[in-house]
């Protein structure tokens, strides 16, 4: 499996199903116009949306990933033998506010590890129904920070999931026209020094170790 960032919440995993074919997932595209930041032409096959906020348009997908299948709901889907589940951002949540941003956390299953993407969740923890519906996780991608979001609650959410790898996404970079979170404060949160950001992950199952908790930077 491979793992490529594109800036704040938009990633695109590479699956590999043997025998030369892979499946090609895209997270969150990005809206040039509202974000700053240019997404590169893809030939991802699926393509999740969990933030209307600043993520492309179906016109603007049509150009990115044209004839992907598109997951913009809550929802089970299995595509090629993936299982993907999308959450209610707001799911299980005692006290919902009229207008609570919709949104989705999406899980993904594949190559025998599961995944969880968070997309713009901005409380600072997440309540015991939502734990109990991401589950196990092997990966998490993870805002650092972000408005009321601070590094420690992101800290928090990461702990009450418990990830083996934490990719941190939703910070500052350059070109970007959102406020993000601050990548150095959350490192130094967690108790991290300087971390050698990588192109990209590439990973196998096991290549992971539950015992040992880690995070890994990727360039955008």
């Amino acid at each position: 499996m491979q793992i490529i960032w594109h800036g704040q919440s938009c990633f695109e995993i590479i699956v590999n199903k043997g025998k030369g074919e892979n499946v090609s997932i895209l997270i969150d595209p990005l809206s040039e116009t509202k974000t700053g930041l240019k997404v590169p032409k893809t030939g991802a096959q699926v393509v999740l949306l969990g933030n209307a906020a600043y993520t492309a348009g179906k016109g603007d997908l049509e150009k990115i990933v044209p004839g992907a299948f598109v997951i913009d709901t809550p929802g089970e889907y299995e595509i090629k033998d993936i299982y993907i589940r999308g959450t209610d951002i707001n799911f299980g949540k005692a006290d919902i506010e009229k207008d609570a941003p919709a949104g989705a956390i999406y899980t993904i299953e594949a190559e025998e590890m599961k995944l969880c993407h968070l997309g713009n969740y901005a409380e600072a923890e997440l309540s015991p129904a939502q734990v109990e519906k991401i589950g196990n996780i092997d990966i998490l991608m993870a805002p650092t920070g972000n408005g009321k979001l601070k590094a420690k609650d992101a800290l928090k959410i990461v702990s009450q999931i418990e990830p083996s790898i934490v990719i941190p996404m939703n910070y500052e970079i350059p070109k970007l026209k959102l406020e993000a979170g601050n990548l150095k404060e959350f490192l130094t949160t967690a108790g991290v020094g300087e971390v050698d950001p990588l192109p990209k992950l590439t990973i196998k199952k096991k290549e992971i170790a539950a015992e040992v908790a880690k995070i890994i930077v990727l360039n955008p």
